[in-house]
C-alpha cells in the first residue's frame, strides 16, 4: 500500500523529536552519564581539589618543596590542592597509593630519588614497578645533602669524624631519612671508603632524624641541606661536609666529602619532582607541567627553595622520565657494589 508523502514527513519529523527528546535526557538533565566520558573529564580537568600525596613526614624536605608551590599549583589550576603526608616503610606507603589511583589528574605525589629510585634494591616484593607504573610530570629542584654531627660531639670536621670512628669502633651510629635514601646510601659507602663502622638509625624522614640529632640521641645525621642548614647556621649542629660533587651554592664554606680527603667519594643528585600513577593523560600532563614551570619561576618561590638549600632545576616531562630510568641504572649498580640486597 502506498504512504502519502506527508504522511512520510510526518512519521520523519516525528522519529526525529523522539531522537532528539532522548539524547536531551541523557545528556543535559543526566550529566553524570555524559562525565563517564574520558574525553569530557579530561577537557573538563580539573572540576575538583586535587591530592598530593608526600612520602615523608611534615617539614622534610619533600614536603618543604611541595608547600612551597601548592598555594600557586591552586593558583594557577583553579582548584585546591590537598597535601596528604603518608609516612610509612621509606615512602614505599606514598607510593603505593599513587600507583593504583586512578589516571585521573586527581591524585599526584611529590617524591624524590632516592629513594623512589631505589626502592627496587631494599625491598622485596614491592606491588609497583618504579618506573612503568608512574608517570612524570616535571623534576622541580634538586637537593645537595650534607654530613651533620651533633654539637657536643668532639669532631669538627670530616677527618676528625673518621679517625674518631677509628678510635671508637661501633659506637657511632647516624640518622636518616629512611632505608633506601640517599642519606643511607652515603652512609654504606662512607663506611666502606674510611673503614669505620657506623650503625644505620633509619627515620620516617629527615625532620624526626633531626629531631634526634638536635636532642643528642643519636651522633651524627646525614641530611638535604634544606633541613639542617637553619641549625647549622645557628651551631646546633656542625655541618662537615656535602655529599655531592661541588660545594652546594647554599653552603659554599662547607668542603664536598672528595675535598675532605675520601677522593673518587660521590653520590648523584638527589632530585625532588611530581609524578602520577601511569598512563594519565598527556593534556594533564602538560597542564600540571605548565603550572609548576611558572610557579617556580616567580622570585619569591625561587627565592624560598633557595635560601633552605634546594637548586632549581626544571625541564620536560620527558627529560624527568630520562633522568629516572638513568638514576634506576646508576643506584643498581652502587647497591650491587655495597652488597646491598633487597629485604
Amino acid at each position: 500500500m502506498a504512504v502519502d508523502l506527508p504522511s512520510l514527513k510526518w512519521i520523519t519529523h516525528r522519529f526525529i523529536s523522539i531522537g532528539l527528546i532522548i539524547l536531551l535526557e541523557v545528556f543535559y538533565f543526566n550529566p553524570s552519564s555524559w562525565a563517564q566520558s574520558p574525553n569530557y573529564q579530561t577537557s573538563q580537568w580539573p572540576n575538583k581539589p586535587i591530592r598530593i600525596v608526600i612520602s615523608f613526614a611534615a617539614g622534610g624536605a619533600t614536603d618543604s618543596v611541595a608547600r612551597a608551590l601548592s598555594p600557586k599549583l591552586s593558583e594557577y589550576l583553579g582548584q585546591s590542592v590537598i597535601l596528604d603526608n603518608r609516612v610509612g616503610a621509606g615512602g614505599v606507603l606514598a607510593t603505593d597509593i599513587t600507583a593504583k589511583a586512578a589516571p585521573d589528574g586527581y591524585t599526584l605525589m611529590f617524591t624524590s630519588g632516592p629513594p623512589h629510585n631505589t626502592f627496587p634494591f631494599f625491598f622485596k616484593n614491592l606491588t609497583f614497578d618504579v618506573l612503568k607504573d608512574f608517570t612524570p610530570i616535571m623534576i622541580v629542584c634538586t637537593a645537595p645533602q650534607g654530613i651533620a654531627v651533633s654539637a657536643s660531639l668532639p669532631v669538627n670536621s670530616l677527618k676528625e669524624l673518621i679517625e674518631y670512628g677509628l678510635k671508637n669502633p661501633g659506637k657511632l651510629s647516624y640518622g636518616t631519612a629512611g632505608n633506601g635514601s640517599v642519606q643511607h646510601l652515603a652512609g654504606v659507602m662512607l663506611n666502606s671508603a674510611a673503614k669505620i663502622d657506623m650503625i644505620h638509625v633509619p627515620y620516617k624522614g629527615g625532620s624526626p632524624a633531626l629531631n634526634d640529632l638536635l636532642g643528642g640521641q643519636i651522633p651524627v645525621g646525614i641530611f638535604i641541606l634544606s633541613t639542617v642548614m637553619p641549625y647549622a647556621k645557628t651551631g646546633k649542629v656542625k655541618l662537615l661536609a656535602v655529599l655531592d660533587a661541588q660545594r652546594a651554592r647554599t653552603a659554599p664554606e662547607t668542603p664536598t666529602v672528595v675535598e675532605s680527603g675520601l677522593s673518587g667519594f660521590s653520590v648523584p643528585e638527589t632530585w625532588i619532582g611530581l609524578v602520577g600513577p601511569a598512563n594519565l593523560p598527556p593534556i594533564i600532563v602538560s597542564q600540571l607541567n605548565s603550572a609548576l614551570t611558572k610557579a617556580i619561576a616567580l622570585p619569591e618561590v625561587r627565592a624560598k627553595l633557595e635560601s633552605t638549600g634546594f637548586e632549581i632545576k626544571s625541564g620536560s616531562p620527558n627529560d624527568f622520565s630520562d633522568l629516572m630510568a638513568k638514576s634506576v641504572d646508576v643506584y643498581r649498580r652502587i647497591t650491587a657494589e655495597a652488597g646491598i640486597k633487597p629485604e
